[in-house]
């Protein structure tokens, strides 16, 4: 449980945050999203917060697979990636993190 406190504080805050955000944007997270890729500057962020996304994704399979889990059991996480990029992962590390561990 102690592993989970960072990943679920960064969560929660994070998570809040946005909701706030798209709540008071004035804009649908699409065109957001288009609005981005149109300028050279910030397509560059956005790619590399695919990149990592792309990564965090491999990670987690990998982890999962390693845990002796189906692709079914992470496909979630990595649907949430997908669209809210770092509040897949950090979902993960908390259901991790308060999991049982297997006796060694």
């Amino acid at each position: 449980m102690k592993k989970a406190a960072l990943p679920l504080l960064a969560l929660i805050l994070f998570t809040a945050y946005t909701i706030f955000s798209m709540l008071q944007a004035e804009q649908s997270l699409l065109q957001f999203g288009i609005q981005l890729m149109s300028s050279l500057d910030t397509a560059q962020v956005v790619i590399d917060l695919y990149i990592m996304a792309i990564l965090a994704c491999i990670w987690m399979y990998h982890d999962n697979k390693s845990s002796g889990k189906s692709f079914v059991s992470v496909a979630p996480y990595i649907l949430i990636t997908a669209l809210f990029v770092s509040i897949g992962p950090l979902l993960y590390l908390v259901v991790k993190g308060f999991s049982p561990r297997p006796e060694q």
